[in-house]
Formats: structure tokens, sequence, C-alpha cells
């Protein structure tokens, strides 16, 4: 069983992608609706609430936990990889914690995560990559810092779009949301001194729901790298290396949909990302 957190419901983005790539596959997914937004908040309490999260999962029967979030995994994967789960016994029984930066990163500059020094030809790429993302994700410089570890002559363009997540979950307009798309595009234009991207990193697991928006204002040339395809082929690859972490043979697919907040309002909510009913549930019920 896989799991699957957020700290709202942009995470639902990714859940789809993962459910229709393996439909063998049993996913668990939580949202801690509780204490969303995580963006406002300080890292360590950020770092505390996804490892919260993570254990919730792993208690669940989750051996592997992808954290659905960007704010998450930016500020919490690499403490939870690198310090947290080493020491835990969770690590012995073969549990572990993946998030949604290292495959993109991997897409943006066609690099493995485990380079993370420049190689030909990418030491020499010189294109331009926009990342457009909540505060948190950009203020974090994740993307910045790990694209140019591996292509340093590329231009990465890192632009807030502040109030686009809250606007695709309280289901605005379709002319409020592309408003609020042209503004963030036209800030990173600007940024750029007018030169468009090669690539635009969609780095909000919201901001797939507003795509056809950035398509449509963004040059036909550029390439817009969206999280969900890229994280089930991610995962669609590490599975096949990682066989523990697949779905046992002939068991019957299972969905469950958990949130630490209200499970009436969170689902009503959902039909915004999943297009029909989804029922949540309290986690402690």
């Amino acid at each position: 069983m896989i799991g699957v957190f957020d700290s709202g419901l942009g995470g639902l983005t990714v859940l789809r992608a993962l459910t229709g790539r393996f439909p063998e596959q049993s996913f668990v997914y939580l949202g801690d609706h509780a204490h969303v937004p995580y963006g406002d908040r300080p890292s360590e309490e950020i770092i505390d609430l996804t490892r919260i999260a993570v254990e919730h999962l792993f208690r669940r029967g989750c051996k592997l936990v992808l954290l659905g979030c960007n704010t998450a995994t930016a500020v919490a994967a690499r403490r939870l990889q690198t310090t947290w789960l080493p020491s835990t016994s969770w690590k012995a029984a073969g549990h572990n914690v993946v998030g949604i930066v290292a495959p993109t990163v991997e897409a943006a500059t066609q690099t493995p995560w485990a380079v993370t020094t420049p190689q030909y030809p990418q030491k020499f790429l010189t294109d331009r990559i926009a990342v457009f993302g909540t505060t948190r994700t950009i203020a974090s410089n994740v993307y910045g810092e790990e694209i140019r570890k591996r292509c340093p002559k590329v231009t990465v363009v890192q632009q807030v779009c502040a109030e686009l997540a809250g606007a695709i979950e309280t289901g605005a307009t379709e002319a409020e949301l592309e408003r609020l798309v042209v503004a963030g595009i036209d800030g990173a234009l600007a940024q750029a001194g007018g030169e468009p991207p090669h690539r635009a990193i969609l780095g909000c697991t919201h901001f797939p729901l507003v795509e056809h928006l950035f398509r449509r204002h963004l040059p036909a040339a550029t390439r817009i790298l969206s999280q969900p395809e890229i994280v089930a082929d991610s995962l669609e690859d590490y599975l096949s290396r990682h066989l523990d972490y697949r779905g046992e043979a002939g068991a019957a697919p299972r969905l469950a949909l958990l949130t630490t907040g209200d499970p009436e309002e969170t689902s009503a909510r959902a039909r915004v990302f999943a297009g029909d009913d989804l029922s949540f549930t309290h986690l402690d019920a």
C-alpha cells in the first residue's frame, strides 16, 4: 500500500494520476486539513506536522509514503529522509518517504537526482526555466538550488502565484483564474526581460487544474512540466526497482481518503479536484 500526503487537497491531482497509472495498487490519501495552509507556518512546525502524517500512514500499512505537496517536500523531505527516518524502526522495516520535487527537477534538467554535479551536456545548457509556485515553495528556493546544481548555466525564474491555489480551491470563475495565471506569467516574463521560458514548472499541485490557462498564455514552444504525470512516471520507475512496495498479486486494490479536518466539508471541496464525489473519513475514525 502506498500513502500520499498533502497539507490540503492539491495532492488529489497527483493521486488521480497514480490511481490511473497503477489500477492494481492500493492507496491511502491523507490531507492535513486541520492545519492547512502550511505556507505561513514555521519550518520546524511543518517538519513536525509532516512527520506525524507520515507516521499515521505507516501505521495504516503504507510502506512507502509520497509527499504530494510542494511545501511539505521543500521544507520537510530532506530532514525526514536523512535524519528522522534512519533513526526509527520504520526504516529497518523497509519503510520510506519520497517527495515530488526530485522527479520534477529530474524532468526539468534531464538529469537523475543522484547526479548533483554538472555533467555533459547539461553543464552547457543555457535554457530558461520558469517555476510557478506558492509563496513558501518559491521562498524555499528548492527548485532554483537543485536545478542549478545540475545545470549551472540555466536561467531559473521563480514566480510566486500567491492567490492562485486558493482561488482554485474555492472554485473561482474561469475569468478570475485566467487573470491570476496571466499575472503570474507576466511577472515571470518581466523577471526574464521579456524572454519566454523554454520550460515551465507548475510547482503547485493545484496548478494542473489550470494548466490549460498556462498553455493558452505561454508561447507554444514552452514545454509545460505538470507534476502529476511526472510523479507517476517517476513512481513507475521506482516501483520497477523496488518491488516490495508494489501491491500484493491478486489482492483487490483499495483507496482510502483521510482527513484531519471535517470529512463532510473536505469531501465537498474535493469535488473541484476530482470531478466526482469523494468520501473522506476522519483520520481517527
